[in-house]
């Protein structure tokens, strides 16, 4: 048997993870081991394993004899991980450009575009994460690319890319970081990926009715 293959409790945590990531299990609903045993065909064995793994993500919280519930948002940690994640995919983008071709710029924008014309919400989460991805697995550094995905695997995207004017101003972010790429401007690479990210984050605060004056990223004084 490969070691590699994906087990039962992987297939239980991926498809879990994108329910809950889509909104498809609600923040707040419990999940129930028999049931998603019963669901997943499986032994109550890697069910509770898939809980454990997505309980370590910060996607559900574990209630003393009350089994899980998917966890609900908080304002302050979406503003903790929207700052790691302007920090730490600034720096990724801008050691990615240096290793890209062309021809890697041209299948990038085969990816926004393909994610501007999805219909399908799903659809077109999956194609905006393979076009981040595209950038950071070509960052250089592998064990950043992982730290990267373990935040997005985090961050509440049932909360974002929900509205069509948000995914259509994203998708627009998304040609002009491009266009910064194929001009060979750092800067504006890096101010292009901060303006990517906030407007995100701005879209989650929202949803949230967390605190929508200033930016948490900023802290110079008045």
């Amino acid at each position: 048997m490969d070691p590699r293959a994906p087990t039962k409790r992987d297939a239980i945590v991926e498809t879990l993870r994108r329910e809950i990531l889509s909104g498809q299990r609600p923040r707040g609903s419990r999940l129930l081991q028999d049931r998603l045993a019963d669901d997943f065909g499986a032994s109550i064995t890697p069910v509770r394993e898939a809980l454990r793994q997505l309980e370590s993500e910060g996607l559900l919280v574990g209630e003393p004899k009350r089994g899980m519930r998917v966890a609900s948002v908080s304002f302050d940690e979406v503003a903790a991980t929207y700052i790691m994640r302007r920090l730490v995919e600034t720096y990724a983008m801008r050691r990615a450009m240096f290793n890209l071709s062309r021809r890697d710029l041209s299948e990038a924008e085969h990816l926004a575009e393909q994610a501007a014309a999805a219909t399908d919400p799903q659809m077109a989460r999956d194609l905006n994460r393979a076009f981040h991805f595209f950038f950071y697995e070509r960052c250089g550094l592998p064990a950043l690319t992982s730290r990267i995905d373990a935040m997005w695997r985090a961050f509440p995207w049932d909360l974002t890319l929900t509205s069509k004017d948000r995914a259509e101003a994203s998708f627009l972010e998304h040609r002009e970081l491009i266009r910064a790429l194929h001009q060979g401007d750092e800067e504006a690479v890096a101010r292009a990926t901060e303006e990517h990210i906030a407007h995100g984050f701005q879209s989650i605060a929202h949803h949230l009715d967390g605190p929508t004056k200033g930016d948490p990223f900023d802290f110079s004084l008045p």
